[in-house]
């Protein structure tokens, strides 16, 4: 048998709860949430009741949203490179380091013994 830990307090607990149980929204959700908004169908509390989300979320996607969009129309944003890529390039630039480094060697090699033949 397991032991049960005990409850302290009825108030952690429920939090805890929560914690455990929170809906994690992808950013289409967001997105499609938003734009629901936005379409003014509906007011903000009842898209919020609807959805089951507090309005300060809805406030926080709904600025994220537009700083996207703002972003975007004004061609200021970058594409962030994966870990996966980037340790690919370092990879590649580390071998392309060492070939350059072997040609140079081999070059003076190649200097040197011309100048002794000379």
């Amino acid at each position: 048998m397991t032991a049960k830990k005990p409850i302290s307090n009825p108030e952690n607990y429920l939090k805890d709860i929560r914690r455990k149980t929170r809906r994690i929204f992808t950013a289409e959700q967001k997105i499609l949430i938003v734009m629901e908004a936005l379409r003014a169908e509906t007011s903000i509390a009842e898209l919020c009741r609807k959805h089951a989300i507090q309005e300060s979320t809805f406030y926080k996607w709904n600025k994220e949203f537009i700083e996207a969009g703002k972003k975007q129309l004004s061609g200021d944003t970058l594409r962030q490179a994966t870990s996966e890529e980037v340790s690919q390039l370092r990879e590649e630039n580390r071998k392309l380091k060492e070939t350059v480094a072997d040609l140079v060697i081999r070059y003076d090699i190649v200097k040197k013994s011309l100048e002794i033949l000379e």
